[in-house]
């Protein structure tokens, strides 16, 4: 559950709109790998685990001249949750948690984008994950722009929150408090269209 979360929270953060001359499409680059929903959450106060979701997609738009335009929309497959141990992946993935086989995608659309300082801002939109749609906020940080060895141009940003597992009806009240939240990292790269 926490990596649907993760995954929803990573695709936000790579939509964020930073600096650019002017409006652009971009599609993430999941296909060269360079674009990450990580997730990670607290192992019952004793270390953490990590993980990722391997399988999703997306596009994000921004417009250094007037961010607020800016947008992004991801797609997460729940399903290609990975923590590195395959029965816990089958455990999160099971009713328990994020009950992938009745909620198998996840998915975020940003709703806004306020500036914070130069190549920096705060991405707002809707994570759905869990059958459950809430209003998240992340920092966002362009991490770089440019031409490409292949005559394309790129552009990349970085983001994380963190969430809380609750808000998304995923039951955690069996575990220690530190594990009712988690934090969603997301990186990508995306290609201009």
């Amino acid at each position: 559950m926490f990596k649907k979360t993760v995954m929803a929270a990573t695709l936000a953060v790579a939509s964020i709109p930073l600096t650019q001359a002017q409006a652009a499409d971009y599609t993430i680059d999941t296909e060269g790998q360079h674009a990450f929903v990580q997730f990670k959450i607290s192992h019952l106060g004793y270390s953490y685990i990590l993980g990722s979701f391997e399988d999703f997609s997306g596009e994000f738009s921004y417009d250094a001249e007037d961010p607020s335009a800016s947008s992004v929309n991801v797609d997460v497959d729940v399903a290609s949750l990975n923590s590195n141990q395959a029965e816990r992946d089958k455990h999160i993935l099971s009713d328990d948690f994020l009950d992938a086989g009745e909620y198998p995608t996840a998915t975020f659309a940003s709703t806004g984008f306020e500036s914070s300082g130069e190549d920096e801002g705060v991405m707002t939109g809707d994570l759905t994950l869990h059958g459950e749609t809430v209003e998240i906020e992340m920092p966002v940080t362009l991490v770089g722009e440019g031409e490409d060895p292949w005559g394309g141009y790129r552009a990349g940003f970085e983001g994380s929150t963190m969430l809380t597992l609750a808000d998304f009806g995923i039951d955690m009240s069996d575990f220690p408090e530190m594990m009712h939240e988690l934090e969603l990292y997301v990186t990508f790269e995306g290609v201009r269209q």
